[in-house]
């Protein structure tokens, strides 16, 4: 399993990139999108401020969904994981299952998926799962889009399908190919994927059932396959299984939807939707005037220093979020190699001065890689605190002589961050390790952590409360990984992740790799955010949360 899980970086950083542009707080800070039709680039002629006003007409139900992060492309097939862009393409086509709220596993396209040996996933799709024209969703539509997904010539690099069977350790199916050897139709509505190798069900779930978008095969299989990428009936489908017709976009400020009035789960209650791209500092004006009716916690970063202003309003509730976005510090441990300097390096931060005065509290700090929002967080691993003399007693140990000086390389869009490595270098200095801080934009950072030429590098992460099996096992995956860390007791704890679904069980394990980390310091979170949400008090049905935000969006209704 070390050497699928490895290849997991392709989809975690996509995920990861979409958090971390978002706390730029910039409309502009994410990436832009290829020029070709289909990736993102074509509008319908409609300006930004007509497609995103708000303005009703003829008595018209439409709601703004602020965001802050822009897109890639909003063709399935070239899903990236990146999250803005997941749940937009999620609202034309709906994924296998989701998360909810409570992060509960609920049906979308598919009412179960089991396994008996975590090798063989059954999947089985609603029986009364049907597209906007009237055809049911079927098996072959998921193995269709399956095979699509593996398709050397659409070269989805980031879907990670090399774990079924029959698919190259490229992740790709030989060019040409009808059928994947392991994603088997067994029925209309049923249909089999199988693993290489064991896997959790619960890691199935959260990296593949959420992912795969399904598409309408009677469509798709009309147009070549070298055309997938670039055909425009994705910049307008007229098929979907979702609630929302994509109308009009422009990846850099905004995508408009119609309600899709055959939606088999039921039509939706407003008319319209837009999701609004803006900049963080313009949401608490966009919440104040009603431009803006809703933001999310992840996708909609609003600065922290607003988040006392949005609160005093009175049109709004404010919802804050589960704490999952981790502010990682990851340490080259080829660099620093004596844990006891590692270790130093923790014990010299006042992790919760910095949390409760740069994010008023709104958040926690923990040690590893759980936050209490995960079912398996273990309460008893207490975070290490503040304490500067042992620090010093720590680097006297390992013979530091302070000559050194650490590269600690900070996100420059990320400014509260850019803060908080302020304060932390100071504390640093205080016990005699000297530190650079480099500010560089998300590319270079990721740049840089690919080429390994630091020795200290801090982005926001978040590892899946429900399955962080895959980040930790390529964090602390040795040589190649950002950290370069590896230990026999943490492989062996997180492969057996693998093996069991009950809670108690994975509880220890995680909690015997979460307690290695403390240990060795191989990384530490510096914070980890819990963020604002909000909802204007005319939107009814609608309730900001991490997960699931979308999931029940035909039930969103607005009341004047």
């Amino acid at each position: 399993m070390r050497k699928i899980m490895k290849k997991a970086l392709g989809f975690t950083l996509a995920a990861l990139m979409t958090l971390s542009l978002a706390a730029c707080s910039s409309a502009g800070g994410g990436a832009t999108g290829e020029s070709a039709v289909g990736q993102g680039s074509a509008t319908a002629g409609t300006s930004t401020e007509s497609a995103a006003s708000g303005a009703a007409a003829s008595g018209e139900k439409i709601v703004n969904v602020g965001v802050t992060d822009t897109l890639t492309s909003l063709n399935p097939l070239l899903l990236n994981g990146g999250e803005v862009n997941k749940y937009a393409t999620g609202l034309m086509f709906l994924p296998l299952m989701e998360l909810d709220a409570d992060l509960n596993f609920v049906p979308m396209v598919a009412d179960s998926i089991t396994t008996e040996d975590n090798l063989n996933f059954v999947i089985h799709i609603d029986e009364a799962a049907t597209w906007s024209d009237g055809t049911p969703i079927t098996a072959d539509d998921v193995a269709y889009t399956a095979l699509r997904l593996a398709s050397p010539v659409v070269n989805n690099t980031s879907m990670m399908y090399y774990v079924f069977r029959g698919v190259g350790d490229d992740g790709f199916v030989e060019e040409g190919a009808e059928s994947i050897e392991g994603v088997q139709v067994i029925d209309d509505k049923t249909v089999q994927f199988t693993t290489k190798e064991p896997m959790a069900l619960m890691t199935f779930l959260n990296s593949y059932a959420r992912y795969l978008l399904t598409l309408p095969k009677h469509v798709i299989e009309t147009f070549a396959e070298d055309e997938l990428t670039t055909q425009a009936w994705f910049n307008q489908p007229d098929v979907i299984s979702g609630p929302f017709y994509l109308t009009d976009f422009d990846v850099d400020h905004y995508v408009s939807y119609t309600a899709n009035e055959n939606y088999w789960k039921g039509a939706p209650k407003i008319d319209k939707l837009n999701i609004r791209i803006v900049d963080g500092s313009q949401l608490y004006a966009g919440l104040q005037s009603g431009e803006i009716d809703i933001t999310q916690q992840t996708m909609s970063v609003i600065p922290p220093e607003d988040y006392e202003s949005v609160e005093a309003l009175e049109n709004v509730e404010v919802v804050y979020g589960s704490p999952i976005t981790n502010q990682s510090v990851f340490i080259q441990t080829a660099n620093v190699p004596d844990a006891r300097v590692r270790q130093a390096l923790l014990y010299a931060i006042d992790r919760q001065q910095i949390l409760e005065q740069l994010l008023n509290g709104h958040g926690e700090v923990v040690d590893g890689f759980l936050s209490s929002a995960s079912p398996y967080y273990d309460e008893t691993i207490t975070p290490i605190t503040y304490d500067p003399a042992r620090a010093q007693e720590l680097l006297t140990e390992a013979g530091w002589d302070g000559s050194q000086t650490l590269r600690f390389y900070v996100n420059s869009g990320d400014s509260t961050f850019v803060n908080a490595a302020t304060v932390m270098a100071a504390q640093w200095a205080a016990v005699g390790i000297k530190v650079e801080i480099t500010t560089v934009d998300f590319a270079t950072l990721m740049s840089t952590a690919g080429s390994k030429d630091y020795d200290i590098l801090a982005v926001q992460y978040t590892y899946s409360p429900v399955d962080p099996y895959t980040d930790m096992a390529w964090l602390l995956g040795g040589e190649g990984s950002w950290t370069g860390y590896s230990d026999d007791e943490v492989n062996t704890a997180l492969a057996g992740t693998q093996t069991t679904s009950d809670a108690a069980e994975l509880t220890k394990l995680y909690g015997i790799a979460d307690r290695k980390v403390q240990e060795d310091v191989p990384m530490f979170s510096a914070y980890i955010i819990s963020a604002q949400g909000a909802v204007n008090k005319r939107l009814t049905g609608a309730t900001p949360s991490v997960y699931g935000f979308f999931n029940d969006v035909q039930n969103w209704d607005v009341t004047e």
